[in-house]
């Protein structure tokens, strides 16, 4: 088997590892392949892949898509290391606003598979740091949405209290007015 997927305390959620094939000239690793995650419990038709780069200290999110826009995520930090969260927005699900977290790296090679349903964001931890994702819908502008990072009502344990955020990243409202506006 090419992958170990470690399902998460959330749904759906998987943290994989790809087996890497390493020699003198380097490695060779999948980093994708349909039938095992199909066998897996992960049903992801690849429609848009993403490049992001960011410097120490930039945090990105928490970003979702409003439905029907909602996007399953395959996040991978090919350079550098970042820590990597997300959150359980699905209406109805027992564990809804709690979330789960991982260093992903370009060392320990680990991807997180981020369901329907779910905010994501990440801390730059490194000089430069920089993931690609893979979604299984297009990106839709109007229907961008997004938690303030440091809601309490979540508690995610971000390593920074001062990180370097866009102005919307920084103007996001909490879950509690995240979910009032959804009804």
């Amino acid at each position: 088997m090419a992958f170990e997927f470690r399902a998460l305390g959330l749904d759906g959620a998987f943290l994989i590892v790809p087996k890497a094939f390493e020699d003198d000239r380097g490695f060779f690793a999948e980093t994708f392949r349909e039938e095992e995650f199909r066998k897996n419990g992960i049903e992801m038709r690849i429609v848009q892949e993403n490049h992001s780069k960011s410097r120490r200290g930039v945090l990105r999110g928490l970003h979702f898509q409003r439905r029907p826009f909602g996007q399953a995520k395959l996040v991978r930090c090919v350079r550098g290391e970042i820590f990597d969260a997300i959150v359980d927005i699905r209406e109805g699900s027992k564990t809804f606003g709690m979330y789960e977290s991982a260093i992903l790296s370009e060392k320990n090679m680990k991807m997180l598979y981020v369901p329907r349903g779910f905010a994501h964001g990440y801390l730059a931890l490194s000089e430069e740091s920089e993931i690609i994702y893979c979604v299984d819908s297009e990106y839709s502008k109007e229907s961008e949405s997004g938690i303030l990072w440091n809601d309490k009502s979540i508690g995610i344990p971000w390593p920074t209290q001062n990180p370097i955020l866009s102005e919307k990243d920084r103007s996001w409202p909490s879950l509690g007015d995240v979910w009032q506006d959804r009804k």
